[in-house]
């Protein structure tokens, strides 16, 4: 595996070469102190670029940063839609290496360089002076932002409601639907609730990461493994269980919340559902 120190060189000596290549930017993990370095890390590389189209029309450029498992271009992609994606104002490789690096590197046309907003940014290269003032890198920007009366009610809601869906689909049998509700919708907002718990402990100013890696370091060994043990199998019973701890869970954190933050809590929607959820047993457990 190339060294980062290989790795930062190639990405800096090629925009060196290219004149079209303006500056250099490193947003992400590896300007992050807090994150302990590893060799999963991704290097997240931002190129401002003149005549964007000229790479457009060249795509075998970014060859030069050496031979790929896969690439995707997640700007060219139409998965979601079946609707024609218009061009899009940036061109974006993430790329995984035979030597299991990782470059997503985006280049993105010079004139937009003002929307670029990432308290996590260490500039590499700057050709032009384009960027007079470097504060020092921080997450700040992807700290668990403090709910408003709205956003806990929402959130609130949204899990009991959705929490009657895997109630239908166990009673239905229909397992795959029952499993997607639990792990979708009703893990979204469990999450949710516990990553807003976490954070009012800390004052809003801590990052959890992406898919919340990094909550095992705010919460006692007990609590993690209650979480982990909310993802169940394909068996009937372990979805019902699952979906119950979730439950037991999300009303302790979140009425815990609720007199931290001084926020209402809707105990008759929350007691409802889980009558329900107990009349609904003799459906579900044979």
């Amino acid at each position: 595996m190339r060294s980062e120190t290989a790795i930062l060189s190639l990405i800096l000596s090629t925009a060196e070469k290219e004149e079209r290549i303006r500056a250099v930017i490193l947003n992400g993990s590896r300007v992050n102190h807090k994150v302990k370095k590893d060799d999963f890390q991704d290097f997240d590389v931002i190129y401002l670029v003149e005549e964007l189209d000229y790479f457009r029309a060249n795509p075998n450029w970014i060859d030069i940063f050496g031979e790929r498992i896969i690439m995707q271009m997640p700007n060219e992609m139409n998965l979601y839609s079946n609707q024609p994606k218009p061009v899009q104002e940036d061109i974006a490789y993430l790329m995984l290496f035979k030597d299991f690096n990782r470059i997503d590197l985006t280049l993105v046309a010079l004139k937009n360089k003002d929307q670029l907003q990432d308290s996590l940014t260490k500039i590499l290269l700057d050709k032009d002076n384009l960027f007079k003032e470097q504060p020092v890198p921080n997450d700040s920007d992807y700290w668990t932002r403090k709910p408003s009366q709205k956003d806990y009610t929402d959130c609130c809601n949204e899990f009991w409601w959705v929490a009657t869906y895997v109630v239908k689909g166990l009673a239905r049998n229909d397992l795959l639907y029952a499993k997607d509700m639990l792990e979708n919708p009703v893990r979204k907002m469990f999450m949710r609730m516990i990553a807003w718990h976490v954070a009012a402990d800390h004052g809003f100013m801590i990052n959890l990461g992406k898919s919340h890696r990094f909550l095992k370091n705010y919460i006692a060994p007990k609590m993690r493994t209650q979480i982990l043990n909310t993802y169940p199998n394909a068996k009937k019973q372990h979805i019902w269980n699952s979906l119950l701890t979730m439950t037991r869970i999300f009303e302790e954190k979140s009425q815990e919340l609720a007199h931290q933050l001084e926020l209402k809590y809707n105990a008759e929607e929350s007691n409802n559902v889980k009558a329900y959820l107990k009349l609904m047993e003799k459906e579900i457990v044979q």
